[in-house]
């Protein structure tokens, strides 16, 4: 076993040393070639937790059942005091008696809650990694103009205008400083409590050489906790260096940590980032962050982020609710066609893999014979396949027999749009011949998608698989309704 010494000044808090004891192996794996790591710095250690230190370890376990962040709180008394300021500063007062002043307390929290909102969806709540943070300014005040103006639009349909013109033209400046200021705090905060970033090396010996050199000349806010030529067993490693980040210097580690261990190191929030190299930038790579001079993309086991997630879910459902009466009358309209010209069943039910590789039942109108897949199985529809009912070939061409599954989006089974959901027996034979096919099930499955307005039901699923990641990559409210624009022609157009 590796040796254990209690960190100076902060009792009961061990660091493993990874220095090997008498007789026994380096625990960063020597034997593959790997370089011992060098001692941390004083300044890696923890201070002593007392005061305010105290309070804050308190009121961030008091809030971690509930799933919130100290900084989301920190964030809202920021912004209300704010907008108080602001008010003391045009008026000399608190509030003008235009309205009452619990009014105004009501509106100034309500303004604040809306810059929380917009900014939760637009990722300011996600956990940042460590190291290679960019430049927040630039990105909060975005938010923040984007969350005064529907400050303003409030205002205006209301006819109460509790922020004058002045104080809203102010008030995104205002704002950006303070969210930007509090997530500086919570940078430092998070280095007094935890110390500094510990880095587990992954590569060559000559690479690991070079990334020590950069860290230590260019003074980056870091550790160099250990390092090993290989990514296996790398949680094993994580573990014995005490690793909090872990840099890749080869891409040759990426297949050796996709899924696993990323999945289990995203969940410890230990963060991993890989070296871009020249080739790679090649690929139009955006998001790269600097680390003591070298440029790395951070890892992340899935491509949209939970905040980003949960907002598409919204804008989802909000436009479900608003387009309810005229969807409920289609499927009713189709609904009645298929029982007269097809018979019964109306429903057709099918096991289909959903988000995480979860199965669902996925509900359609029928349009093919009740005996389609009799002695044949899990197949692909062809473009004139013969097992579709003539007089239903057209809602097949124009997407209307797939109406019902707004069903399965209410039940959150799927989404509006996304990758289209697979029967399991072909998803088990694309993961073994698609490299990457795995990726498409980290949202849920869609009605239509970036693949079904750019192909068709026999269009290849490798060549499907890259519209669905370039989706997954790319997502954006103006992209899902261009998809939705151009899913509109293809009904038109009736394609199959």
């Amino acid at each position: 076993m590796a040796a254990r010494r209690e960190t100076p000044g902060h009792p009961g808090a061990d660091a493993v040393s990874l220095e090997p004891g008498p007789g026994e192996t380096d625990p960063t794996g020597t034997r593959d070639g790997a370089i011992p790591p060098q001692p941390a710095p004083r300044g890696a250690d923890l201070v002593p937790l007392g005061g305010f230190a105290a309070l804050d370890r308190r009121l961030a376990c008091a809030l971690h059942p509930f799933g919130i962040r100290l900084l989301l709180p920190a964030d809202l008394l920021g912004l209300v005091a704010a907008i108080v300021l602001l008010n003391l500063a045009r008026f000399g007062v608190v509030a003008r008696d235009t309205y009452p002043w619990y009014e105004y307390g009501a509106a100034f929290l309500g303004a604040a809650l809306i810059h929380i909102v917009v900014a939760y969806f637009g990722g300011l709540y996600e956990v940042e990694l460590r190291l290679g943070s960019r430049p927040q300014l630039p990105r909060v005040a975005g938010l923040a103009l984007m969350s005064t103006l529907f400050v303003a639009f409030v205002e205006l349909v209301s006819g109460r205008y509790y922020l004058p013109r002045a104080n809203l033209v102010a008030l995104p400046i205002v704002a950006s400083f303070v969210l930007a200021g509090t997530r500086r705090l919570s940078r430092l905060r998070r280095v007094r409590r935890e110390g500094l970033p510990r880095v587990l090396l992954v590569g060559a010996p000559d690479d690991v050489n070079l990334a020590r050199v950069h860290l230590a000349e260019l003074h980056a806010p870091a550790v160099v906790a250990g390092s090993t030529t290989s990514a296996e067993d790398l949680l094993v490693k994580v573990d014995a260096a005490e690793a909090t980040e872990v840099l890749l210097l080869s891409g040759r580690a990426l297949d050796a940590i996709y899924p696993e261990p990323l999945s289990t190191l995203e969940q410890r929030n230990v963060g991993v980032l890989a070296r871009i190299s020249a080739r790679d930038t090649l690929l139009g790579l955006q998001g790269l962050r600097e680390i003591a001079g070298m440029p790395f993309v951070a890892l992340r086991s899935q491509t949209l982020p939970v905040s980003r997630a949960r907002f598409k879910r919204c804008l989802e459902l909000g436009g479900l609710i608003l387009a309810s009466p005229v969807l409920v009358a289609a499927v009713a309209l189709v609904a009645l066609y298929v029982r007269v010209l097809a018979g019964s069943p109306v429903l057709f039910r099918q096991q289909r893999v959903g988000r995480g590789g979860e199965r669902f039942t996925m509900v359609k109108f029928r349009t093919m014979r009740c005996d389609a897949e009799r002695g044949l199985g899990a197949v692909l529809a062809s473009a004139r396949d013969d097992r579709v009912i003539p007089a239903c070939r057209w809602l097949r061409a124009t997407r209307l027999d797939e109406l019902t599954q707004l069903w399965n989006v209410l039940r959150g089974e799927m989404s509006v749009i996304g990758p289209r959901p697979e029967r399991p027996e072909l998803t088990e034979r694309y993961e073994r011949l698609i490299p990457g096919y795995t990726r498409r099930h980290e949202i849920p499955p869609g009605i239509t998608g970036l693949a079904q307005i750019h192909g068709r039901y026999h269009t290849d699923p490798g060549y499907k698989l890259g519209h669905d990641l370039q989706y997954l990559v790319n997502w954006s409210p103006v992209l899902d309704l261009q998809i939705l624009a151009r899913t509109v022609w293809v009904v038109l157009a009736r394609r199959l």
